[in-house]
């Protein structure tokens, strides 16, 4: 992942260095950081678009999601999200925080423990993948590339214990081979190859359907490109991609997970198990978008 500085990055807008480190303080750069003080962006990061004037509350998931988080508004679809997916995706990678804590984390930046041991590792995944749910309504109307998902990837490990070992690659694909539910996944070697083949062919084609999502998605995790949270960062391209085709989007809940890695196993044979487990997990996100007056999407 390459990164550049403000002015650099002021440069290339034509925007002010000021202008530059408000968007970052106001975390409209997706992917932005400070490193010992100093803003450091994401080469390809695009300048923020204007907010959405007041009084105007839009109807479709992606404007309201922007706005919502733009503004801080509490208690809408946007910090259902935030919450919700969080929690679940995070519970199905062994993230033992309770959805209390979860809430509790986004809403006061704070966890409560009672007397019990919490590791650091979840609490700062959990902050991260807000980070990445951030990056995903984001970069909503952009095609999928490598980038975008190494930077994923950067997000969510980033500050974790694993940042901190030698042969961890964070935000860059795997360096040890690893297996993925008992089964045998892509040679290190040959997981830029893979990974390049995979975007080219998804992005071949402009109208995308729910399948051709699903497919991407266990393409992706029979690879497993990265040494760590394969599982995470496929069910934030599936979210991202639904968004930006005009799809239903859904997270898959704790409940389901058990179906969610059958379907995963059986795909190649049985394509009706996973289609099945979606199909439930987005009539739930439907449920979100009918109690906050959204439209719905196919």
């Amino acid at each position: 992942m390459e990164y550049i500085d403000v002015s650099e990055i002021a440069k290339k807008w034509k925007v002010s260095e000021r202008s530059v480190r408000n968007y970052c303080q106001l975390g409209r750069v997706p992917g932005a950081f400070t490193d010992r003080g100093v803003w450091m962006i994401p080469y390809d990061a695009v300048k923020p678009g204007r907010k959405q004037r007041k009084g105007k509350i839009p109807a479709e998931l992606i404007p309201r999601l922007k706005l919502e988080k733009e503004s801080g508004i509490p208690g809408g679809i946007y910090q259902k999200v935030q919450i919700e997916f969080t929690y679940n995706s995070n519970h199905m990678a062994g993230n033992i925080l309770s959805h209390d804590q979860t809430r509790y984390i986004y809403e006061t930046n704070t966890v409560e423990t009672k007397d019990e041991t919490v590791n650091v590792d979840d609490i700062v995944e959990t902050v991260n993948h807000f980070r990445c749910i951030d990056l995903v309504v984001d970069q909503a109307g952009y095609a999928l590339s490598e980038a975008f998902i190494k930077q994923l990837h950067y997000v969510l490990k980033c500050g974790t214990s694993d940042s901190r070992k030698p042969w961890f690659a964070v935000g860059d694909y795997k360096r040890i081979d690893n297996e993925a539910g008992g089964m045998a996944t892509t040679r290190p070697a040959e997981v830029s190859g893979e990974m390049k083949s995979l975007i080219s062919s998804y992005n071949t084609s402009k109208d995308k359907k729910l399948l051709d999502i699903i497919e991407f998605h266990c393409r992706f995790e029979k690879i497993h490109p990265f040494q760590d949270c394969n599982g995470r960062i496929g069910r934030l391209i599936m979210f991202k991609e639904c968004l930006r085709n005009n799809i239903t989007p859904f997270f898959i809940e704790d409940d389901l997970k058990v179906f969610y890695y059958k379907g995963l196993k059986e795909w190649k044979y049985d394509r009706t198990y996973l289609m099945d487990t979606v199909y439930t997990s987005q009539d739930r996100f439907k449920a979100y978008m009918d109690y906050f007056g959204i439209k719905c999407t196919k």
